[in-house]
């Protein structure tokens, strides 16, 4: 199941989304090496941690699938969104410095071509995060959160994945240590709860964080792609007018046969 761009605003402004927007931030702040002057894509549903770390970003981008759909962003100001399938980016090649992937890849139809794509719009040297439910966390269980939809990822299936497709992972890191309860007395001490849990059990975390750098030293073998999206007009002809076109290509090569 897709989380849908009405449901993820609905949660993010809701406490427990604020709070569990907090402890990511968080646990991005880890990883996120400083790169003045970047390039920076959101990729997913990003817009709550853009703000915080495309701040001092030469240009930040917000691109949101197709099947999740997509809001205007930045509020206030000219509008830097784009709706886009994620195995086809709408960008030259080594054109971006970062890309965050948030409430994506879990939801992706082929995981390996879209990290294919971004390896390819990623500048040399440059730096994917990925955001992902963790597979032992609590999170990912609970259907109320963005975070119990769609194919969560272990460390060792994201380490496999991200080698496969040509990058190295370098930071790790974990957020949503805290129960995703709506009661107000869980909610009250999540600070405690977030801050003992990643000391005393990360490996149950709600979300893995890793940060992996583009590998240019080895070569890709030219492959046919595993999935090709086409996307056709809805005023097209389509369905009777079509199906009675091929029958009158079929009779009429059957007449030919037979006065032969």
């Amino acid at each position: 199941m897709n989380s849908d761009i009405v449901d993820l605003r609905s949660f993010y402004a809701s406490l427990i989304g604020r709070l569990a927007e907090r402890a990511i931030a968080v646990a991005l702040a880890e990883v996120w090496a400083n790169l003045p002057n970047e390039r920076l894509v959101g990729l997913g549903y990003a817009l709550p941690w853009l703000d915080r770390f495309g701040y001092d970003a030469e240009r930040v981008f917000a691109f949101m699938p197709g099947t999740q759909g997509a809001v205007s962003w930045p509020p206030g100001g000219p509008s830097t969104t784009a709706m886009v399938f994620d195995e086809e980016l709408p960008l030259p090649d080594s054109a971006i410095d970062r890309i965050l992937l948030v409430h994506l890849l879990e939801h992706s139809e082929n995981p390996r071509e879209t990290l294919k794509e971004i390896w390819r719009v990623l500048a040399p040297g440059g730096r994917v995060v990925i955001v992902v439910p963790n597979r032992r966390g609590v999170w990912a269980r609970f259907e109320h959160t963005p975070f119990g939809t769609g194919r969560p990822f272990s460390r060792a299936q994201l380490t496999e994945l991200l080698r496969e497709t040509n990058f190295t992972p370098s930071s790790w890191s974990e957020a949503l240590c805290f129960p995703p309860s709506k009661r107000r007395w869980v909610m009250r001490f999540h600070h405690l709860l977030e801050r003992t849990g990643r000391r005393f059990w990360p490996i149950f975390a709600g979300v893995v964080i890793v940060e992996a750098q583009k590998r240019l030293y080895q070569g890709i073998p030219v492959t046919q792609r595993a999935s090709r999206r086409v996307f056709v007009p809805v005023l097209s002809p389509q369905g009777a007018a079509g199906a009675a076109a091929r029958q009158g290509m079929v009779s009429s090569e059957w007449r030919v046969a037979n006065s032969e």
